[in-house]
């Protein structure tokens, strides 16, 4: 049975700059997560466009932690939530705009929107992001990948904003992207992305998704409540050939499980918690290095308290 998220009973929203976009307080976020497992957000914020975002940056309180989200689809939140502020970017970071072979696209765009975006202007080489359940801004976080190609193939140049407010723009050498991450500090938040793509036949793009779309759902549980790829694959291994050498495809505990069809997938069987779903990705670790000798990374960002840290 899940257990009940705690509440925070803080009044951090008093010490928080006026804005002009939406503060909720104790806000449920599990709903916005792939996985729909974990404990509130103290704040979450969704700022109304960059300028509000950056002037919230500049005037916070300095103790005051800030957590980026995107769709989720990448994350495990903790049982016992997240302390400070969750920053949630909406519409004002969404906007797709193609140029001739230029493309610029808000951190907000899902990769899939980008893709078909490109597709009606005939522009190729944005196919993979068809395969990627984000946004481009969670792509640029950690460089995804897809299908042979990586968000670092196609972009010229990132905006962020930094722990104080102030915009940054970084080309590619700057941004330093590398298997699954990239060099900008943590509490940076990406707001937009430049890229760069081909010409293409509009006809062959579209077969290229399809194929993408296509091999997804053969290969992966994307009708389970998943949280993409858990782990990363080491050098020269595949992280899921890995898993199920060791004996882990069907592995549970609670109501979390190891994927009977692509085992590097975590999936909420429908009443996991995020403890579960973390202790099985421990075990899957602890297996696999046992018998394999290799230690897997976490791919899938693990954010928030465990539930007895909670403040409440």
């Amino acid at each position: 049975m899940m257990m009940s998220a705690p509440r925070f009973i803080s009044r951090l929203i008093e010490r928080l700059p006026k804005v002009r976009g939406r503060y909720s307080e104790n806000a449920t976020i599990a709903g916005i997560t792939w996985f729909r497992v974990g404990g509130p957000a103290e704040i979450l914020f969704r700022p109304a466009d960059e300028a509000d975002l950056a002037a919230f940056l500049q005037r916070k309180p300095a103790d005051v932690p800030v957590t980026v989200m995107g769709v989720g689809s990448n994350l495990l939140v903790r049982d016992g939530g997240i302390a400070g502020v969750v920053v949630r970017l909406g519409r004002g970071f969404a906007a797709i705009d193609v140029d001739d072979m230029q493309v610029r696209a808000g951190a907000m765009a899902l990769d899939y929107n980008v893709a078909l975006t490109c597709r009606e202007s005939s522009l190729a080489g944005f196919e993979f992001l068809s395969g990627i359940p984000g946004t481009i801004g969670g792509g640029l976080r950690m460089n995804a990948g897809a299908y042979g190609r990586e968000v670092k193939d196609i972009v010229t140049s990132v905006h962020a904003l930094d722990a104080n407010g102030i915009a940054h723009e970084l080309d590619s050498s700057a941004w330093g992207p590398c298997y699954r991450g990239c060099g900008v500090p943590d509490e940076w938040i990406f707001t937009r992305a430049e890229m760069i793509g081909v010409p293409g036949n509009q006809s062959e793009i579209t077969r290229a998704i399809s194929y993408v779309q296509s091999a997804r759902a053969d290969t992966q549980p994307i009708r389970s409540r998943t949280g993409g790829s858990t782990f990363a694959n080491p050098d020269g291994y595949k992280a899921w050939q890995l898993i199920d050498q060791s004996g882990c495809r069907g592995l549970t505990i609670g109501g979390a499980m190891v994927s009977k069809k692509h085992c590097n997938f975590l999936i909420n069987t429908g009443t996991a918690t995020a403890t579960d779903l973390e202790l099985l990705g421990e075990e899957v670790r602890l297996r696999v290095l046992k018998v394999t000798g290799i230690e897997l990374e976490w791919e899938i960002r693990r954010i928030g308290m465990p539930i007895e840290s909670a403040h409440v």
